[in-house]
């Protein structure tokens, strides 16, 4: 066999494997539709207990799937927001299951009526490589705290990760609840064109687009997770050293691969160079006068990711920007260890203000007023994240107000994703729908009403033929009376 045929045997195999993967976890969906809160909880403990025994090799494949990351980047970023999201779903599942009361209509008062949440059946969860554990286990959370089964398929680009992975779940779940896939899959549409219940998606909008589009041959709903350009916005109202460290911290660490990661920093005019020279001397405090060889400092993931990079540092120069890069270059041949790079004199032609960075390149854009400030914001599509660097509550308020935005931090960055007892998602471009908390318990789960007629209560006396009083009564209380002045024929 070459190979070639070698190669199309393995696709047609991981083809297989994928259906009958599909059909063992719907069959046990029907089997066991809605499990005990006891077996959800047990769950999430074995998840939670695997995670910690598997920390040291998470984060040592997860290093050599980026050709270099910390372990303390790694455990503080992928796993231990995972154990928080575990302990919180685990505390709260109880209430979160809870059937919620409902209030009838006046009509139908002394009949009951509630709501019992239900799980969806078969989850699918696609996986992004730049945080491959925390974005594979946080949806997984949510979608076993609701009760569901779940496919996990992991990123083509973290195969070290994905094999540990596959590892730790298969010690504690059979495939029949929890199932990996991964880069063995040579057509992502596969998953997503199987019949799912729900599938959650972590990744751009571009392919976002491309997954709802195939998702929607089967009307599976979709909770999509993206991104955008999530601006950074400075006030004259906040220090600006404090500003720019938090602002170089979230464009550095992971080497800026973020999703909610600050894209662009508007900064007062008469501040933007004192601004730039803050951040320098902030990514000095950080990580030193270099990047090469830091043990501190994470690589950009792949080649063809440093090579985006370059195009778009290369396109602002060549349109007029200025480019400083805040430590020398890698100078060994296959170093991925690529330095903040900060961008002042953008315009909105160049590469750098009209894509997603997603990696340690920061444009400086410098506005007069607020208002020129917000219209820039409003200028692009609603991001993932948006933060603001002001101490004048009137002045954050105005632009929570008059902005959209996934999430929010004040005079930080990132927090508010990490903290899982509110939502987690985008709007517009930036995503659909939500999970972490008791949201994401909702989303992937099925609100269920539930109508109970008492044995006494006559609704048949709103049954044909019709005119009787009751419903004369009725419609008179609830309808009060008609027009009689708009006489006349409507068309067909």
């Amino acid at each position: 066999m070459n190979d070639r045929s070698g190669e199309a045997q393995a696709a047609t195999d991981a083809l297989e494997r994928l259906q009958r993967l599909f059909a063992l976890q719907r069959a046990a969906a029907l089997a066991e539709p809605c499990p005990k809160a006891s077996v959800r909880r047990a769950w999430l403990l074995a998840l939670k207990r695997q995670t910690q025994r598997y920390q040291d090799l998470l984060a040592e494949a997860m290093s050599r799937d980026f050709g270099y990351r910390p372990a303390a980047e790694s455990k503080m970023l992928d796993l231990l927001g995972s154990v928080l999201e575990m302990n919180h779903a685990h505390d709260h599942l109880g209430r979160w299951m809870k059937p919620s009361p409902r209030a009838t209509e006046l009509l139908f008062l002394g009949n009951r009526i509630e709501v019992r949440y239900q799980p969806k059946g078969v989850v699918g969860v696609i996986v992004p490589w730049n945080f491959p554990i925390y974005l594979a286990l946080g949806p997984l959370v949510t979608a076993l705290a609701a009760g569901n089964r779940v496919m996990v398929k992991m990123s083509e680009i973290t195969p070290a990760t994905n094999a540990v992975f596959k590892r730790l779940l298969a010690e504690v779940f059979d495939e029949d609840l929890v199932a990996v896939v991964g880069e063995e899959l040579a057509d992502p549409n596969a998953f997503t064109s199987l019949p799912f219940d729900h599938i959650v998606f972590t990744g751009s909008p571009a392919v976002g687009k491309i997954v709802m589009r195939t998702a929607a041959q089967n009307l599976t709903p979709v909770t999509l997770e993206l991104g955008g350009k999530s601006p950074a916005l400075v006030s004259r109202h906040y220090p600006l050293s404090d500003a720019a460290l938090r602002i170089t911290h979230g464009k550095s660490v992971n080497c800026g691969q973020i999703c909610i990661a600050p894209d662009y920093a508007l900064v007062p005019r008469e501040s933007q160079d004192a601004f730039v020279a803050a951040a320098q001397r902030s990514f000095q405090r950080l990580y030193g006068g270099q990047t090469e060889g830091n043990p501190h400092f994470t690589s950009v993931v792949s080649e063809r990711q440093l090579q985006r990079l370059q195009a778009a540092l290369a396109d602002a120069r060549a349109k007029g920007a200025t480019v400083t890069a805040c430590a020398p270059l890698p100078a060994v041949a296959g170093n991925r260890q690529l330095p903040l790079h900060i961008i002042t004199g953008a315009t909105p032609e160049m590469t750098v203000l009209q894509e997603e960075l997603f990696g340690p390149v920061l444009p400086v854009v410098p506005y007069d007023r607020l208002e020129d400030a917000i219209a820039f914001i409003h200028a692009r599509p609603r991001p993932l994240a948006l933060y603001c660097f002001s101490t004048d509550a009137a002045e954050r308020d105005e632009l929570l107000r008059r902005t959209h935005s996934g999430g929010v931090t004040l005079n930080d960055w990132g927090w508010h994703a990490i903290n899982h007892d509110a939502p987690f998602g985008g709007i517009g471009n930036s995503g659909i729908g939500n999970y972490h908390g008791e949201e994401g318990f909702r989303e992937l789960s099925h609100a269920r009403t539930v109508f109970e007629r008492r044995r006494w209560f006559p609704t048949q006396l709103f049954h044909p033929p019709y005119g009787n009083v009751v419903q004369r009564l009725a419609m008179k209380f609830f309808l009060g009376h008609g027009d009689p002045s708009l006489g006349g024929r409507v068309d067909r």
